[in-house]
């Protein structure tokens, strides 16, 4: 999926130690060769070859259950969260790395092939329908924390009860270490402002342009889209999530850096037990809305 994953276990002896992480990574590796965009033979990949045909596409649980989650999101979130940005990521990440700005007709095409109300879904069958054809599914928003989560059953599954999935900046906590009253994280408002919290049993995530951007004449764009323009977020500093788990901090920490703090506050409603740090700037003004360091 593009990052590194990490565990850290504290198991009764080495062997349980080594066997609970092999699993662990092992489920982890499927679900990458399933969910990641960026492997030509996943089946996400190939489910969005087959968009626009009309026909119902039967697919894996884990395919299916991520987007259903990620579609009941993008409706809490008015569309703040999206996974049908296929199309307009892949431009994205092409004019990243190349360093050009997209220019207007291409967004506008790209963006033409996206819409979360756009794919429907048979419980029954468990199969999708991509309703355009080049729609790009991409699941980069919540597939590290989903992943995570599911390593965390994976571990449980052998007596695991203390350890932290690291998938790529995006944590999933189980009992603290022992002695401990939590986990220690560092959190960052992406400017001078940091501090260690102590958690456990929750999801964190935390999104930004650190390492990911586009510098175009004299601005920096995120590599964080806004669905509804096309174009990388230009106000957005940082954004921490904890939720009770990391799918849900994972997406939401994507969500409410689309959203900014105005429309953020009112989509938290939505989701109880959810706690946020956002920092964004508009032009020299600095604004923060923090629900987690009181």
């Amino acid at each position: 999926m593009g990052s590194p994953f990490r565990l850290i276990i504290y198991a009764n002896n080495d062997s349980l130690a080594a066997k609970s992480a092999s699993a662990a990574f092992r489920r982890i590796e499927d679900l990458n060769a399933s969910l990641s965009d960026y492997r030509d033979d996943s089946e996400i990949n190939a489910v969005s070859a087959k968009s626009g045909t009309k026909k119902w596409i039967p697919v894996s649980k884990d395919l299916f259950d991520i987007l259903h989650i990620s579609d009941d999101i993008s409706k809490k979130t008015r569309g703040a969260f999206d996974a049908t940005l296929g199309p307009i990521v892949q431009e994205w990440r092409r004019a990243t790395r190349k360093g050009y700005f997209p220019d207007k007709e291409l967004i506008a095409d790209a963006l033409g092939r996206t819409g979360y109300n756009k794919v429907k879904f048979d419980v029954s069958s468990q199969s999708i329908q991509l309703h355009d054809k080049g729609m790009r599914l991409d699941i980069g928003g919540l597939g590290k924390g989903y992943a995570a989560d599911e390593a965390v059953k994976v571990l449980k599954s052998f007596g695991i009860k203390s350890a932290m999935i690291d998938a790529g900046g995006k944590l999933a906590l189980m009992d603290p270490p022992p002695g401990e009253k939590g986990w220690k994280i560092v959190i960052s408002s992406g400017r001078d402002s940091i501090e260690t919290i102590e958690y456990s049993n929750v999801g964190i995530a935390t999104s930004g342009p650190t390492y990911r951007y586009l510098d175009y004449n004299g601005k920096r764009y995120s590599h964080i889209v806004n669905p509804k323009t096309g174009i990388g977020l230009e106000h957005h500093v940082r954004t921490t999530v904890i939720s009770p788990n990391a799918t849900e901090a994972d997406a939401l920490a994507t969500a409410f850096s689309v959203s900014g703090i105005k429309e953020g506050k009112k989509y938290l409603k939505h989701f109880p037990n959810n706690k946020v740090w956002l920092v964004e700037t508009k032009g020299e003004k600095v604004n923060s809305w923090n629900t987690i360091i009181k």
